[in-house]
């Protein structure tokens, strides 16, 4: 096998904002993996929030790339080796996914025969607003024709989310997802807040709080009056003991789980245990999101729109119509 990684710079429509942070571009990678006479891709969305970086993914890959070249794993021997490196898991998930997707190419395997999934036919993905004033609200609605999506989402911080909420809901039916994104820092004020949004559609409150707030988790999952979703508190390895008890659901997102694999097995447990399951995703282009959507059989919500927001999206592996993503194979 022959491997390599490339960078590429993701521009953005416009700012991506979030309680913690905001960007303008994105900066993922492609991995290359050449095996035999096919060629696999997988993509590298690097998060800050994981102590990922564009520079320590290209100097990890760096670490592993002699070894890599000299593997002839299946792919059990290859999960194990993954397994026991310390990569960034956003690596981890480009390096596995491109030997997927070369492997059943080399041995004319079905991707998702060879996952043991069902592929699914089309799949509903919610759209998400960042964090902006409530007045630019109906303008960005409009702007990028989100009545044609089923479900929204939008990001909040504790100062200003009941004002997005209220504008937002007030163009139209959709339920609403309210992602934090880790933004209260105090239980009590949190369960003061979440009576308020009664008047709205929503679905759920996304990881409202710190992953580091284990009892406070379970306190509000005790006393929410809407459901919660996990996500920050949704690596790669997670105590499913605990996120039972602090959670009605998890956020599955392929770059923190490190791999179809491990995803997969995520979502299978989540589902076990009789959690609600979503998938999600970084800011991607259709290469990563497209692997997202390989999985979307296993999941209850599907969040796949990191690829509507990048300007110059390279690969085109999926096609967006009405809210609906769909296998672009022209």
């Amino acid at each position: 096998m022959d491997w390599s990684i490339e960078k590429i710079k993701l521009d953005l429509k416009y700012t991506w904002k979030i309680s913690r942070n905001a960007s303008t571009y994105k900066e993922n990678f492609i991995v290359t993996c050449k095996y035999k006479s096919c060629i696999g891709l997988g993509e590298v969305a690097p998060n800050i929030r994981y102590n990922e970086t564009p520079e320590n993914i290209a100097t990890a890959f760096e670490l592993v790339r002699t070894e890599l070249n000299t593997l002839d794993f299946s792919l059990a021997e290859f999960e194990v080796w993954l397994k026991n490196k310390e990569i960034p898991n956003a690596l981890k998930f480009g390096i596995e996914s491109a030997f997927v997707h070369a492997y059943c190419q080399v041995n004319n395997l079905d991707l998702f025969s060879f996952l043991n999934i069902e592929k699914p036919k089309q799949v509903a993905s919610c759209y998400t607003l960042p964090i902006m004033e409530a007045g630019e609200i109906k303008e960005f609605y409009h702007t990028y024709a989100l009545n044609r999506f089923n479900f929204l989402k939008v990001k909040v911080n504790n100062e200003e989310a009941l004002e997005m909420i209220s504008a937002l809901s007030a163009l139209g039916k959709h339920p609403i997802m309210i992602d934090a994104n880790e933004a209260w820092k105090d239980v009590e004020a949190l369960l003061k807040f979440l009576p308020k949004l009664k008047p709205f559609p929503i679905e759920f409150v996304e990881q409202p709080m710190p992953s580091a707030f284990i009892e406070e988790y379970i306190y509000l999952k005790k006393n929410s009056p809407l459901p919660i979703m996990g996500d920050e508190s949704v690596l790669d390895y997670p105590d499913f003991d605990i996120l039972e008890k602090q959670f009605h659901g998890v956020n599955m997102k392929l770059m923190k789980a490190g791999g179809y694999v491990n995803g997969i097995r995520i979502l299978q447990e989540a589902k076990r245990r009789g959690l609600k399951t979503m998938i999600g995703c970084m800011v991607e282009t259709t290469l990563g999101i497209k692997s997202a959507w390989n999985l979307c059989s296993l999941a209850q919500y599907a969040d796949l729109d990191g690829c509507l927001i990048v300007g110059n999206e390279p690969f085109h592996n999926l096609k967006e119509e009405n809210g609906i993503f769909i296998e672009n194979l022209n």
